[in-house]
């Protein structure tokens, strides 16, 4: 039997169209969260309160051979229940209006151009670079990712560009909206029940891929501990990084690698590790700079890796010696179609990259970087050689 999810407001039954409370009425077992199946105290059927999560829902409604009706709040498709279910069981899906859209209702501006982030039951964890600079963002809040905790992390970041737009209990008695600054938000007490969406009100930084060396805190002489802008720029586009790959940054520094591919990989996942802890502090001020938020672990590789989602793309910029063991986990939980790119200084660590990658079976290739650098010399112009730096591209194929 074909199973119905209903979209229903905060205002209850007064959201329903009459076909909906039709089927409700004809169903034999209604399902829902508690305060969704409150609006129902008249029903004749089962009442079924939704616990244990989706999975267990999934499997109570495969054996369901009753006539059903599962409630979810506003669009069951838009971050709801209704694409997970879709894919376990047969329904038809009935949406009611998204808290969404009656929110920028009652702010009065078009939503068709805003982002739409969900940090209901997430991590804000890489929430800053998904953020930074779009003009109009829709968040769906929880009791613990609340507005005052999202206004303190955007504060954190330094985007203070933004102001909130705050609407509470929509559709229900208790309704309430306001637009906020972010600091009002700190100390605003505000119901569960809430979607956030933020405006920038102001211009924000703009840095574009290749971000200048002298941006970035770092440890002193100039000869410091960065991957150079032009090295950055080459090793960036080799690792072919999409808007959702999952990166490691091995021997991370300063995190210039690492915060130039969060700013690509917005909506993937960064992994970074450091050994040394001076350096690792310089890190943490460039991701506030940079507004990019990602994982770094103090410690020397491979040590910690086994902890790191499995990569689509790994970044190796420093061993400290070791190359072996630390090549061998990330040839192993690469993605199949992976990248894995190691700069290289001396002949020695290039070798033993390359046969550590033909150990794998990998396609590789190898680059020599030879930059150099105008700078002046009294009223005339010389060039400033850079160190010499071999890139090694290795490439895992399908079934490799």
């Amino acid at each position: 039997m074909t199973i119905k999810i209903i979209g229903i407001g905060d205002n209850g039954k007064a959201s329903l169209p009459p076909l909906y409370e039709t089927f409700i009425a004809e169903s034999e077992c209604l399902i829902g969260e508690e305060r969704q199946l409150a609006f129902f105290p008249n029903y004749a059927g089962e009442k079924i309160v939704i616990k244990g999560g989706l999975s267990a829902l999934a499997e109570r409604l495969q054996a369901e051979t009753r006539n059903a009706v599962v409630l979810a709040s506003g669009d069951p498709l838009f971050y709801g229940i209704g694409s997970y279910l879709s894919k376990k069981v047969e329904i038809d899906i009935y949406p009611n209006v998204s808290s969404i859209q009656l929110a920028f209702a009652k702010m009065g501006e078009r939503w068709q151009d805003a982002e739409m982030i969900s940090v209901h039951g997430r991590s804000m964890k890489g929430l800053a670079q998904k953020i930074d600079g779009k003009e109009k963002v829709a968040l769906l809040t929880d009791e613990t990712n609340t507005p005052a905790e999202i206004a303190a992390y955007l504060l954190e970041y330094g985007m203070a560009e933004y102001e909130a737009f705050v609407a509470e209990n929509l559709g229900g008695q208790a309704e309430r909206t306001g637009w906020y600054t972010l600091e009002e938000l700190l100390e605003k007490t505000i119901s569960p029940l809430n979607v956030v969406i933020l405006k920038k009100v102001s211009e924000s930084p703009v840095w574009t891929t290749g971000i200048e060396d002298e941006e970035f805190y770092q440890r002193k002489p100039e000869k410091g501990l960065i991957t150079k802008k032009e090295v950055r720029i080459l090793s960036i586009a080799a690792l072919g990084l999409r808007e959702n790959s999952t990166v490691w940054d091995i021997g991370t520094c300063t995190g210039s690698m690492a915060i130039e591919a969060a700013r690509i990989a917005r909506k993937g996942d960064i992994f970074a590790i450091e050994k040394n802890a001076a350096d690792l502090e310089n890190c943490f001020k460039n991701m506030k700079k940079f507004r990019t938020d990602f994982t770094v672990v103090h410690g020397k590789a491979p040590d910690h890796l086994q902890d790191f989602k499995e990569p689509d793309a790994v970044f190796i910029g420093g061993t400290a010696g070791g190359m072996e063991p630390i090549l061998d986990i990330c040839c192993e939980r690469l993605k199949e179609n992976g990248r894995i790119v190691v700069n290289a200084v001396t002949i020695e660590n290039l070798n033993e990259a390359v046969n550590g990658f033909k150990k794998y079976g990998f396609q590789t290739n190898i680059t020599l970087i030879q930059v150099s650098r105008s700078k002046p010399i009294l009223h005339l112009t010389r060039f400033d050689a850079l160190n010499p730096i071999y890139m090694i591209t290795a490439k895992r194929g399908k079934g490799e």
